[in-house]
């Protein structure tokens, strides 16, 4: 299969790459091996800056890539500070291990890589291994006044305290958990088949029908309206006559009748008087 075919670039080959880090750092080395493709360089932690600059200036090893922190619960020195190599110019990938625990600080490297000192922030964040010779050993990722270290396998993971952003004190403050409702009681059942019981509010909706799928009642089908066929127009009479009134009758109903006008008034009402 020709080099053309690969689609990802190819790393060198990780022969010979033990054998001059031993031979380059010495007592510096505790164990040197091969796992998961690279090669894992487990060095003292006293001597790190040391061995990061013999890694770079001798052995061709110009970035720092990334620093990575492992927490082992059952260990002496439970923390593992890991770096991530690259060599340019050999294209080869290689990790530096070192341990420590709660309390030793682990040199900082940022005398070497500046980029250093914003990952080991995060690692000191994380994890609260502590590095000496940071000058800026702040935490990076979680919010001010957080306490406690979230990587760490001790750290709860539920409680009874809240953190929020405060306007008033213009910082993250601790608040007791207010839950709006009892959340601390817990029935593991599964939430499609349904509880046994009524639950809050729910007194108000019907019972629920046979073949409902859900607590809401089943839609029924609209009910068919009936054709009716409309009523009979009443009949009328044919001829004036029928009506029982008359032609005279009906001449005189319509005439317009005289408005009524008063009388003069005469000697005789007025007691002869005008």
């Amino acid at each position: 299969m020709s080099d053309t075919s690969f689609t990802f670039p190819r790393f060198a080959s990780n022969d010979g790459v033990i054998e001059a880090a031993t031979a380059a750092l010495g007592a510096r080395l505790i164990e040197a091996r091969t796992c998961v493709g690279e090669i894992a360089l487990h060095v003292e932690r006293a001597s790190l800056v040391e061995t990061m600059r013999i890694l770079r200036d001798e052995l061709a090893y110009q970035q720092l890539m990334e620093i990575a922190g492992v927490d082992y619960p059952d260990r002496a020195e439970r923390f593992e500070v890991v770096y991530c190599l690259l060599s340019v110019t050999k294209n080869h990938r290689i990790r530096v291990h070192v341990g420590t625990d709660e309390v030793q600080p682990v040199p900082s490297v940022t005398g070497l890589w500046p980029v250093a000192g914003w990952l080991e922030r995060e690692v000191f964040d994380m994890y609260g291994v502590l590095f000496e010779g940071n000058a800026d050993l702040r935490r990076i990722l979680t919010d001010y006044g957080f306490r406690g270290h979230p990587q760490r396998k001790d750290f709860p993971l539920t409680g009874y305290v809240e953190l929020r952003y405060s306007e008033t004190h213009k910082r993250v403050v601790y608040e007791p958990v207010k839950l709006a409702q009892d959340f601390r009681s817990f029935e593991f059942m599964s939430p499609w088949e349904g509880a046994d019981y009524i639950l809050p509010g729910d007194e108000k909706v019907s019972p629920t029908e046979p073949g409902a799928p859900s607590p809401a009642p089943a839609k029924k089908d609209a009910e068919p309206v009936e054709a009716k066929a409309p009523p009979p127009t009443p009949k009328t009479t044919d001829t004036p006559a029928e009506t029982g009134a008359g032609a005279a009758a009906n001449a005189a109903a319509a005439k317009p009748r005289a408005a009524a006008r008063p009388k003069a008034a005469t000697s005789k009402d007025t007691g002869g008087k005008k």
